[in-house]
Order: C-alpha cells, then sequence, then structure tokens
C-alpha cells in the first residue's frame, strides 16, 4: 500500500511540475528535446529514489536539480565538438553548485516562452499545436490523438518531427517579440483553448472533467492578458473560459456523475470567475469598438457564455440571442460545430422542429462525421418531440462514438430510459436527465 501511495503521489507531482520543469530546461539548455528528455530521466531517478527516501520537501527543486544534472552530463558528452554545448555546460553547472534550487524563479515567462517556441513558424499548424499539448499541457499522444481523431503513431511521429524541425530550423528558443509575436498568437491562443476544452469534457478515461487542465489554461489566459493587453480576442478567450469554469462544481455530483444544463445549481456556479469572466468580456468588447471592428471567434463564445452566467435558470435564457450570436460565429468561422450549437439553440428558441431542420443540413459534413454529439443533439431534439424509440437509436449511437467513460453512460442512460419511455413504463430520471436536457 505504502509503494502504491507514493507511485500516486509522484505521478500526482509530475503532473504538477512537469510543464514547469521543461519550461525552465529549455531556457537552460537551448534544446526542446533535451529538455523534454532528462525532464523524464528526473521522473524515472525520482521513481527508483523516492520509495525509500520519501519525497522531498520541495519536490519540483529535486527534479530540477537532477534534471540539471543529467543534462550537464550530456553536455559534456557533445562539449568535443560543440562550444556552445560546452558553455551550456559550465554555467549548468554553477547554478547546481552555487544553489541546487535554483531554476524555478520564471515559472510563468517560461511557460509562455516554451508555448511561443513550440509555435515556431517553422512548424505547420498541427505540428505546433500537437507540440504545444504535449510538452506544454503534458497530454498523452493517445489524447492529443482523440482531439484530433487520429492515431497515436501520427501524434508520435508528429511530435518527433517538429522536435527535429525546431533543431534543424536553429530556431531561437526565445520568445518572439513585435510582429513575430503577433503572427503566432492566434496560434498560442487556440492552443490554450484546447487545453481548456479537454479539461472540460475529457476525451477519454473515468472523469468526464479535468478541472487542473482548465486551472492552468485560465492561468495562462490571465497571463497572456497582461502580456498582450490590446488584444481583444485575447481578453474574449480569458473571458470565455472564467465563465465556463464558474460552472465546473456544478456540472457533475459527488460521485462524478455528469449533471447537465437544466438540472444544474445555479447557485455552485462560481461568482468570482463570472464576475472576472465580464470583466475581461467587457475589455475585450471595449478594445473591439476602438478598433472599429467586429467581435472575434472568443469574444462571441464568451457572449454566449455570458448569456447564461446572466440568467437565473434555463427558460429564462435568451435563446434567440444566443441562436443569433452562434449564427454570427458560424458565418465567422465556418466552423459546422457552431452549427450544431446553434441547433441546440434554435430548439430553445423556436422549438425542437426548428433545431432538426438546421441538423438535417449538417448530415453528411465531412468535420462532423465521427462526432458523437451530432447524434446526440439529434436524440435529443427527438425526445423533445416526443420520438423516444428514435432518440434512443440516436443516444446509443452517440454513446458508442465517445471515449468517456463518463459521457458513455450518460447517453447510455438516455437510451435505455428513452426506449421505456416508448413503452409507456415509470422509470427514474437518470443522471443529468432532468425535463429538456441541454449540454452543460
Amino acid at each position: 500500500m505504502a509503494d502504491e501511495t507514493t507511485s500516486a503521489a509522484i505521478e500526482a507531482v509530475w503532473h504538477l511540475e512537469s510543464t514547469r520543469l521543461i519550461a525552465a530546461l529549455v531556457r537552460m539548455v537551448r534544446d526542446v528535446g533535451l529538455a523534454e528528455d532528462v525532464a523524464q530521466d528526473a521522473i524515472v531517478a525520482a521513481m527508483a529514489a523516492w520509495p525509500e527516501t520519501g519525497i522531498p520537501d520541495n519536490p519540483g527543486a529535486w527534479l530540477m536539480t537532477t534534471a540539471k544534472r543529467r543534462a550537464i552530463d550530456t553536455l559534456r558528452a557533445r562539449a568535443r565538438s560543440d562550444h556552445t554545448a560546452a558553455r551550456l555546460a559550465r554555467e549548468l553547472t554553477e547554478t547546481v553548485d552555487d544553489n541546487p534550487d535554483a531554476g524555478a524563479d520564471h515559472i510563468e515567462d517560461d511557460v509562455l516562452r516554451l508555448m511561443f517556441i513550440c509555435c515556431h513558424p517553422a512548424l505547420t499548424p498541427e505540428a505546433q499545436t500537437t507540440l504545444t499539448l504535449r510538452l506544454v499541457a503534458g497530454l498523452s499522444a493517445r489524447e492529443i490523438a482523440r482531439a484530433y481523431l487520429t492515431s497515436e503513431a501520427t501524434v508520435a511521429q508528429r511530435i518527433s518531427r517538429a522536435k527535429r524541425t525546431l533543431t534543424e530550423a536553429g530556431a531561437a528558443l526565445e520568445e518572439p517579440g513585435g510582429r513575430e509575436r503577433a503572427e503566432r498568437l492566434s496560434t498560442v491562443l487556440g492552443v490554450v483553448y484546447l487545453l481548456f476544452n479537454e479539461g472540460y469534457s475529457a476525451t477519454e478515461g473515468g472523469d468526464w472533467m479535468r478541472p487542473a487542465l482548465c486551472d492552468e489554461a485560465v492561468r495562462l489566459g490571465r497571463v497572456l492578458m497582461v502580456l498582450v493587453p490590446d488584444e481583444p480576442e485575447v481578453h474574449g478567450l480569458s473571458a470565455l473560459m472564467e465563465l465556463q469554469s464558474s460552472r465546473l462544481s456544478a456540472r457533475a455530483d459527488p460521485d462524478g456523475v455528469p449533471i447537465l444544463l437544466d438540472a444544474q445549481d445555479r447557485g455552485r456556479w462560481d461568482s468570482g470567475h463570472i464576475s472576472r469572466g465580464l470583466g475581461a468580456l467587457a475589455r475585450a468588447d471595449r478594445l473591439t469598438a476602438a478598433a472599429g471592428a467586429e467581435r472575434g471567434p472568443y469574444v462571441l463564445q464568451a457572449a454566449i457564455a455570458a448569456e447564461h452566467a446572466r440568467s437565473a435558470s434555463v427558460d429564462s435564457t435568451d435563446w434567440d440571442h444566443i441562436t443569433e450570436l452562434y449564427a454570427q460565429l458560424g458565418r465567422r468561422t465556418g466552423s459546422p460545430v457552431a452549427e450544431l450549437n446553434r441547433a441546440v439553440a434554435l430548439g430553445r428558441a423556436r422549438g425542437p422542429e426548428a433545431g432538426l431542420a438546421l441538423l438535417d443540413q449538417l448530415e453528411g459534413v465531412p468535420a462532423l462525421r465521427g462526432y458523437h454529439l451530432l447524434p446526440s443533439v439529434r436524440g435529443d431534439l427527438l425526445e423533445q418531440l416526443g420520438h423516444s424509440e428514435e432518440a434512443a437509436a440516436h443516444f446509443e449511437r452517440a454513446a458508442g462514438m465517445t471515449s468517456n467513460e463518463r459521457e458513455r453512460a450518460l447517453l447510455s442512460g438516455r437510451a435505455r430510459a428513452a426506449r421505456r419511455d416508448a413503452t409507456g413504463e415509470e422509470v427514474a430520471t437518470p443522471p443529468g436527465r432532468a425535463g429538456r436536457r441541454t449540454p452543460a
């Protein structure tokens, strides 16, 4: 039992420290691949040592010192033919000798620098996002593969090629400035957005949510607002994440069972997140107006989240306005997912028949093929019309398309309940099912 407890504690430390560790090491060793390798070596050393010695008071500093020593050994081996490696080895040796705990002083700068490095223009957009999700978010290849609807092997190859490309390009491992930073910013925002989404609705596993990922994305969003204060989309993304985070504690019961929007206790929505989100949205709108521009995609999504946050209940929500905001988002991005969400809002605003009519237009869209929320939304709208048997079939199809165990159980429960409704039997309301259902 002690070994299991120690292993769990080591895993928790790694999840907490890995991004900061790798980010700081990149600054020191000037090599993304080497930084990740020696960080992995450090955690392997911890797994060997800590069960015997106990977890140190400052595990992050222990990992940093161990990783530095591994890096010094590697750089010294390279020093015969590489003067830069020799210099870096000397510098690292001095930091270890003078202050073994040094290297964790610039956490926010290091993590953001790493994000901009991962978004280097020498990389393809897919490689930029994949590398950042791996190094900054700490997602596994499997989790990234689910997000991209591709294979783990493809993701692993993409990560390997990305690191090799950075080395071959001689990419400057610094946070870019001026115009170059602006060019990379949209990719950075996209990565933070994906990180938050993975935390808000996990693609796989036994938990519906991974709040730690949401917290990290929110933190990065707040830092970006300070570093890029005049960009509306930065404030829009931060507003969106703050507003969505306000619901986290209400989206599942104490056992982790999902609770959909209709059944959530809005008294549990976090007022601090809502206040910060509305403030960031107001700032984004002021910047947008000052620039004489239209709202960007993140600002539009934040405006939708704000409508929910301001409403006392599902029924009192301004669904017509939300429908229009999704229409604007769809026009701005061309995203079929925005149209899918518009179908949900349209069903609320004008009845399920209107939502189904829009869904009919989305059938066969390649980007939605294999996307479990398409049959889930259709099942919900059909159930509202009383077509329980047909709704059950769509819920079952959706359940078979998701890799998240909680979501699969929720959808399967809805399918069983719909089939029982079709026979006229009295059944208990399954978890997350109350009245007309709306995704959380």
